[in-house]
């Protein structure tokens, strides 16, 4: 369970050694990785599926074993009892006492326009959380329940709250405003934050090591390719353009998520009887990969089915690949220069295929797929280009949890 990270990234000099347990609280869902730092070890990590059902599933994994509870977990206190018990198992866990934890880091998906990086939890930030509860309904609520319960958990140790939109904050206003009237964005907020944040910032920081480049000095396109999906263009360093929007919902196609429309259809549906709950649940869980194939939101389902003849699954393919050529394009002329293309994400690492379908037929913009190279770069960091190809193609496997590790150890590390 040994995360080894490039000699570049490796903490230089003598620095406390600490235990960081990072935590991703979702809507039904807690995820928890327990980090050695400065080492970069992962000593645990487990979550829990299903949580506010009669038949949730808790696991862990360390280097003593693997553990698995099958039963009801009404709530979070409860599930945070759960994983306080699977730590502290004395045959299978990774802590002796609640006491070796140092300090915590928490993902929260939406910091607003208040929270450009990384935040020592207060009484002031967890009302920061609050007041963009509207904008990310499904994730600002549990991520702070998440805050509170290590709080209550783990007592008077550095609670540290990393935010995915944190990286967007250098986007321009050129890029981060929507062509409404300005008392729409003054007064309603509604602009442009994008997410996946940390998961572009990561994988552009391994992308500039891997360069030989500081980190401040390079163009990147990444692409975080998942049942989420998001692009990102990063000039010297500074995202300053992103695919999803507002919410989560604009840009790509998605796994069950419809990206960029016309905003027209909304209305028009409306006038033909649908409610807003009913557009809600049609363009974030009906549509994308899902509604284009009528029957899957995985792109591994609809691969085997496009090989077998399905048409709509490729078609769907088709259509999930073509947006991306679309925004890679685009953020081709927005940066002018561009250093290396990056894909990232559940897709982006490991379909190779998928890749390929991308970036066919680019030649002329100087990307060219070297197949033998994406065949072999599946879930493995690397170059997949050809040699005579004028900008690089790289796969990086993301590392969320070890970018909140690093932040939260940085932040709490006086050394």
């Amino acid at each position: 369970m040994l995360f080894l990270p490039s000699p570049q990234s490796r903490p230089k000099g003598k620095r406390a050694l600490m235990k960081v347990l990072v935590f991703n609280c979702g809507s039904s869902s807690i995820k928890f990785k327990l980090f050695q730092m400065p080492e970069e070890l992962v000593l645990a990590e487990g979550g829990i599926q299903r949580v506010g059902s009669t038949d949730a599933l808790a696991s862990v994994k360390t280097d003593k074993g693997e553990q698995e509870i099958n039963q009801a977990i009404e709530d979070y206190p409860a599930g945070f009892a759960v994983i306080k018990s699977m730590l502290l198992d004395p045959d299978k866990g990774a802590l002796v006492s609640l006491d070796e934890v140092n300090a915590c880091g928490h993902r929260v998906v939406h910091g607003g326009e208040a929270f450009g990086g990384s935040m020592p939890v207060d009484a002031e930030l967890e009302q920061g959380i609050e007041a963009v509860f509207e904008l990310a309904p499904l994730h600002n609520p549990p991520n702070l329940t998440g805050i509170r319960e290590a709080k209550h958990m783990f007592g008077d140790i550095p609670q540290i709250a990393c935010f995915d939109t944190a990286f967007h904050h250098s986007i321009p206003e050129t890029a981060y405003r929507y062509a409404l009237p300005e008392s729409f964005y003054k007064e309603h907020h509604i602009r442009r934050y994008g997410f996946h944040g940390m998961s572009h910032q990561f994988v552009a920081r391994r992308t500039a090591e891997m360069l030989g480049k500081h980190k401040y000095d390079v163009n990147l396109i990444t692409c975080h390719l998942g049942n989420g999906s998001s692009i990102a263009a990063i000039k010297d360093g500074h995202s300053v353009d992103t695919s999803m929007g507002l919410t989560p919902l604009e840009g790509l196609v998605m796994g069950s998520r419809s990206g960029d429309l016309d905003p027209g259809i909304i209305f028009y549906l409306h006038r033909k009887g649908y409610s807003t709950e009913d557009l809600d649940t049609l363009l974030n869980k009906k549509s994308g990969l899902l509604g284009l194939s009528g029957t899957s939101n995985d792109v591994r389902d609809l691969e085997s089915k496009a090989e077998a003849g399905d048409q709509r699954a490729e078609l769907a393919l088709d259509i999930f690949a073509y947006r991306i050529k679309k925004y890679i394009g685009s953020y081709l002329a927005v940066l002018n220069r561009v250093d290396a293309i990056i894909f990232t994400g559940g897709i982006g690492e490991n379909d190779s295929a998928m890749r390929a379908r991308i970036l066919a037929e680019m030649d002329q913009l100087g990307i060219i797929v070297d197949h033998q190279k994406n065949a072999d770069h599946v879930g493995i960091a690397g170059e997949i280009q050809t040699a005579d190809s004028k900008i690089k193609i790289f796969v990086v496997p993301t590392n969320e949890e070890l970018a909140i590790a690093r932040d939260t150890y940085a932040m709490t590390n006086n050394n």
